[in-house]
């Protein structure tokens, strides 16, 4: 085989199978990410080690792992396939209603308005492409979006660095104590324990649950507690039936208008702490599309949740707020 065939066989998508298969140590994991069979996953890549003369992977070993060479290989092209797709990206989306294909994530706090209302925008605003829209936690959001099955996601800010992701800050969103309206108890009383009043938690595998406990260790309150649930919005349901207090947050607390009559929203007493939420992004997606999702989610945050709230709970001017 010559050179100048070498050169002329070896795709764009062996390489980019090549990196699948690097990163999930396993053809079927690949083959499910990629949509390809395992039999087309495993040709290519008999093809290209075929054409560099190498092996790049053990195949004896179950993970696959790399050779010394395909570990080289693999770090040679990472950067080189980083910059094809941000290319790719930019020229298919230059213009935003020429972009072709855009996979969103979010996290379920805005799947209710915000969500919707920007999915009809994007639509008539990128009227040749196709959406893909998932729901996720945070974690899973920010896993799907280093493992490129999304090109941008709306997640809580995590606390560490992303180096390999490009994230904006949208939203301050403090964390607020939501009582019973008619339950005439303290709040300090209350989250401290010194009532009857059981404390309703979030799932404590959710990021917001990891905040809010770290907050409740720092303040040393011990509220018993005696229900969890990953949903705000049976949070406050129950809280309105009077079956306990919650820490919250006044975008979700926004979510649960059927509820607000039988409710009262406080300042958390102490020092104050709040997540952020953002919009994390891939680095190779396309600017303009970035720059029109911003824009939109934080006209959306601002109709549906901050104007409202700070109307009828003005002590939240100075916290629940948008980020530049």
């Amino acid at each position: 085989m010559t050179r100048a065939t070498v050169s002329r066989d070896l795709s764009l998508k062996s390489l980019e199978l090549f990196q699948i298969c690097a990163k999930d140590g396993s053809l079927q994991a690949a083959a499910r990410e990629a949509g390809l069979t395992v039999s087309t996953v495993s040709h290519h890549l008999r093809s290209l080690e075929e054409h560099l003369g190498v092996e790049l992977f053990n195949h004896a070993r179950r993970p696959m792992v790399l050779t010394p060479k395909g570990q080289v290989f693999l770090r040679n092209i990472d950067d080189a396939l980083r910059a094809i797709r941000k290319a790719r990206a930019e020229a298919s989306a230059g213009s935003v209603a020429e972009a072709s294909y855009l996979r969103i994530g979010s996290i379920e706090d805005f799947e209710s308005d915000i969500v919707p209302e920007l999915a009809v925008s994007l639509s008539a605003n990128m009227p040749a492409c196709d959406f893909m829209y998932h729901t996720g936690s945070s974690h899973d959001l920010i896993e799907m979006l280093r493992n490129r099955q999304l090109d941008l996601g709306i997640t809580t800010a995590p606390s560490e660095r992303m180096s390999d992701l490009q994230d904006r800050p949208l939203l301050r969103d403090p964390f607020v104590a939501v009582l019973p309206r008619l339950s005439g108890l303290s709040l300090s009383d209350t989250v401290n324990g010194d009532t009857k009043l059981p404390f309703l938690r979030f799932t404590s595998n959710l990021m917001i649950a990891r905040q809010i406990e770290s907050q409740l260790r720092r303040i040393g309150a011990t509220s018993p507690h005696r229900f969890e649930c990953s949903n705000n919005q049976t949070l406050m349901a129950m809280v309105a039936a009077g079956a306990g207090w919650t820490i919250t947050t006044p975008l979700l607390f926004s979510r649960a208008k059927e509820f607000h009559h039988q409710l009262r929203m406080h300042r958390f007493p102490g020092k104050a702490f709040a997540r952020t939420l953002a919009l994390v992004t891939t680095p190779d997606c396309s600017r303009s599309v970035i720059e029109l999702v911003d824009s939109k989610v934080r006209s959306l945050i601002l109709r549906h949740a901050i104007t409202p709230l700070q109307h009828s709970d003005p002590w939240l001017a100075d916290s629940f707020r948008l980020l530049e």
